[in-house]
């Protein structure tokens, strides 16, 4: 059941998603379709279809791409990526709030995330790219803890456990498969796309996004943020 909303002097971790959330577009997908080669298309929809892991599909993928294309691909991302209006103004409406944490909590990988990211100073916990061999090889500093078996690559709920002090509302900010674990843990989830549907479907206490203009709104109006 959800909880009331709760005021202004209420501590709040918000978790936020980065590719399909605050990028319109889902990075990963884009690189893996324009760089790797066409059968991954199948283990995309295999992890999309949840078939397969998350961590296990990631790397398939990533492996099967050259690593001297590192900054070809890095320039690929940042020439085609839009970040969805209104995410700095949150940034910063955020940062103002004395009760209110945010982190970003990617399945990205970080030679892209971070460029993307620019100067934007919130705490950011996604995998890691190698490129010391002939391929990439992604490598899971986040990956899941004791209390979770879902082989997740970067692990939303483990962050969350291991950064989270126990007095905070978790308040969840996600689109896709790889933000359902998250979801289940929050409060409160912002919620667009495939974790929407999955919002409705299991009547888990969220608000429906299209921007981050909206999800200031609420916060304002029901959290108690002052903004």
């Amino acid at each position: 059941m959800q909880k009331p909303f709760s005021n202004g002097d209420t501590k709040r971790l918000i978790v936020c998603d980065f590719d399909g959330t605050i990028t319109e577009k889902d990075n990963i997908v884009d690189i893996i379709r324009a760089f790797a080669p066409p059968e991954c298309e199948e283990i995309i929809q295999s992890v999309l279809q949840k078939e397969c892991s998350i961590r296990e599909g990631v790397g398939r993928m990533f492996a099967y791409i050259p690593s001297s294309l590192k900054s070809e691909i890095v320039q690929f991302v940042l020439e085609r990526v839009k970040i969805r209006p209104g995410f700095h103004e949150f940034v910063t409406a955020i940062k103002a709030d004395p009760n209110t944490s945010l982190v970003i909590v990617s399945g990205g990988i970080d030679f892209f995330v971070h460029p993307v990211l620019g100067d934007i100073d919130v705490p950011v916990y996604c995998n890691h790219g190698n490129f010391d061999g002939k391929t990439i090889q992604i490598e899971w500093p986040f990956a899941c803890d004791d209390q979770c078996q879902n082989d997740c690559g970067c692990c939303k709920p483990s962050v969350i456990r291991s950064i989270a002090t126990g007095d905070e509302r978790i308040i969840a900010i996600g689109d896709s498969v790889t933000d359902v674990e998250m979801a289940k843990r929050a409060e409160l989830v912002f919620a667009r796309d495939y974790l929407l549907k999955e919002c409705e479907t299991h009547h888990w206490p969220h608000e429906p996004f299209k921007d981050f203009h909206d999800i200031v709104a609420v916060l304002q109006e029901k959290e108690g943020i002052s903004i």
